[in-house]
């Protein structure tokens, strides 16, 4: 999900912090004075050099609108995201009611203050919007204008199939115009010490601030925290890359995985650590990847405990689900198969175990069937669910099946699961 909708909240939260950075009237020449007030913070912010002046065009707050809702429509097609709409709605991430394109475009377009378009290499800025904010927002977008002359923005906006992997290169995208952002306007070095309860807390202030952007407050816990993922978090891997390696460029060698970015050993250790590949038997649309913060998502999502959710999620390496449709006595009906791997067996069991207590609190069932060959069976509110610890290619698999009661849930060839590298 991308979107500068959460920029815009974090914004009206800090831009208290420094007022004395105006851009002036709504006019070229003002906002030309500060590109060429912010290029150079800019450049020794981040080691780079712009290659080329970055163009900026005013446009009226419907010409945005329209734009955003065309980019909107074409890194998203309709189909795909209603397949990602099922999906969501069977993990119980969204509401059966919810329309999630319809409510997407109304996050996305509930302020718009300015859009860097990679495609056109323009940064695009409403006219009349309020000064701090568009100053600060040329700065931001100005990061991603510099980004795109060292990577391909377009190709990772775009990129299908691998929602993890999408998420972590964007949270270095985002997370390092966040964070230098916050470096020019708090005057300073030592950011995290200048947040008063850190990351969290001020993930905590957003939510809550639901008077200054009241769709953003009342989305499903799931759709905001996407949101806030790759500001925040990408901004704190932004903090430990920098602490790190001072003299590199995040952007030589960007993250492959939600869990490099979550994880500092993940990413910095030796040798990095790489996501397992899991290719389910046959081809199907609908096959994504949760990754290690979809995971954590879900957990917490039906546990409502943080520590254990992301505890659970901690020893992930790799996952594929996919939307499938299963048959039975009863009609059946739409179900998800969905197969992790762990690092190892103690990471399994703790998911399995964790997984369990999400299931039994969200279908309020009873205490699991236990199969001779560990499978686990829950059954309540008209689901089945099987939860199945196996070992493929000497790695820890955990395949985990919902489907309506009465549906058999042998939807896969779980022989036919293999695991790339």
């Amino acid at each position: 999900m991308s979107t500068r909708l959460v920029l815009v909240s974090l914004l009206v939260l800090l831009s208290a912090c420094d007022r004395r950075r105006n851009v002036g009237d709504a006019n070229g020449g003002a906002y030309a004075d500060k590109v060429a007030e912010a290029i150079p913070q800019i450049e020794k912010a981040t080691g780079l050099k712009f290659k080329a002046q970055p163009k900026l065009e005013l446009r009226s707050r419907a010409q945005v609108r329209e734009f955003l809702l065309r980019k909107f429509d074409e890194a998203t097609p309709a189909a795909q995201l209603k397949s990602e709409e099922t999906a969501f709605k069977l993990f119980g991430l969204i509401p059966d009611t919810l329309d999630l394109r319809k409510f997407l475009l109304e996050l996305l377009t509930e302020q718009i203050v300015g859009y860097y378009d990679p495609s056109t290499k323009v940064l695009y800025v409403v006219e009349g919007a309020p000064d701090d904010l568009t100053g600060i927002t040329i700065t931001h977008e100005l990061v991603h204008a510099l980004q795109d002359q060292y990577v391909n923005l377009d190709s990772i906006q775009n990129a299908k199939g691998n929602s993890d992997r999408q998420a972590a290169a964007q949270a270095v995208m985002e997370g390092q115009a966040t964070y230098e952002q916050m470096q020019i306007m708090l005057g300073g070095d030592n950011l995290a010490a200048r947040l008063p309860g850190g990351w969290d807390q001020l993930r905590q202030t957003i939510r809550e601030s639901q008077s200054a952007m009241p769709i953003f407050g009342n989305a499903p816990m799931a759709i905001q925290e996407s949101l806030l993922f790759p500001y925040l978090s990408g901004a704190e891997f932004i903090r430990r890359f920098e602490m790190r390696r001072a003299k590199a460029s995040p952007l030589d060698s960007l993250p492959v995985s939600t869990e490099q970015i979550l994880s500092e050993a993940a990413y910095f250790g030796t040798p990095r650590d790489a996501p397992t590949e899991v290719v389910l038997p046959g081809k199907d649309s609908t096959d994504e990847t949760m990754g290690e913060f979809g995971t954590r998502l879900f957990l917490f999502q039906h546990m409502k405990d943080h520590t254990a959710a992301t505890g659970a999620a901690a020893g992930w390496d790799g996952d594929r689900y996919r939307v499938v449709q299963a048959g039975g006595a009863g009609g059946g009906g739409r179900g998800i198969v969905w197969v992790t791997v762990w690092d190892t067996p103690t990471d399994a069991a703790e998911f399995v175990d964790a997984v369990g207590q999400a299931i039994g609190k969200r279908y309020k069932t009873s205490a699991p069937s236990v199969a001779a060959s560990g499978v686990r069976t829950y059954s309540g509110s008209g689901r089945t669910v099987a939860i199945t610890p196996r070992e493929i290619s000497g790695r820890n698999v955990v395949v985990f099946v919902d489907v309506p009661a009465g549906a058999s849930t042998a939807v896969i060839d779980v022989g036919r699961i293999s695991l790339g590298s």
